[in-house]
């Protein structure tokens, strides 16, 4: 099986080709601003440093949020027309999950954190076998320290945001084959019922709610 792994929810671009167990050819590179206009030629020259025909892959692997709304709906639209129109099947990770997956800790729970503004995150709290015990959510940093106040065992925060914990916090770096080797068989997804997992309303949408209370 040959596998597209996708993911643009954060300033940071990570895509593989993965086939017969192992990654051929990978991308990590952090591009900010330059997300939308890099994303797809680094995507091409992936394809030709692998040496693989892009009518080839079998099942794409999309990351499909929480994280940079503008990131998301990037990798959603890539991902949506390159499944359709080559009907490749594919299947979405949350990102909070993926990052999670890739904790290299050895502790009971792992609480993956990505920066919301003002005082709120996009968190969960993971098993470190991979079990929910706490659902992707956006919440505010106090109300997640108070939840994490009451496990009982060790635990790690995984972000690549600076965020007042008071614990130390572990880098993410996707272990993109360990995602890959969980995922590549889960159930796909027509690609037309793909959609972006925002966890939240976005500032316009807000606005417009705002407006709809206030004209009542």
């Amino acid at each position: 099986m040959r596998v597209l792994y996708l993911d643009t929810s954060s300033s940071y671009l990570y895509a593989a080709i993965y086939e017969e167990n192992a990654i051929i050819e990978e991308i990590k590179e952090k591009l900010d601003a330059e997300l939308s206009v890099k994303a797809l030629p680094l995507l091409t020259d992936l394809f030709t440093r692998s040496n693989i025909d892009p009518f080839s892959i079998n099942k794409i692997i999309l990351v499909n949020g929480p994280g940079s709304f503008t990131g998301i709906r990037i990798g959603v639209t890539i991902a949506k027309v390159y499944a359709w129109s080559k009907d490749i099947s594919i299947t979405t990770i949350s990102s909070l999950e993926a990052m999670a997956l890739s904790s290299i800790e050895a502790a009971d729970y792992i609480v993956p954190l990505i920066d919301a503004r003002r005082g709120y995150v996009y968190t969960g709290i993971y098993t470190k076998d991979n079990k929910k015990v706490l659902n992707d959510q956006y919440t505010s940093l106090s109300a997640l320290l108070i939840a994490t106040s009451s496990l009982d065992g060790t635990i790690s925060y995984i972000s690549n945001d600076i965020l007042d914990v008071n614990a130390t916090i572990e880098p993410y770096i996707p272990n993109i084959n360990k995602i890959i080797e969980i995922y590549k068989d889960k159930e796909p997804i027509n690609p037309h019922e793909i959609d972006a997992n925002y966890l939240k309303k976005t500032e316009a949408e807000e606005k417009k709610e705002q407006n709809d209370k206030g004209s009542n």
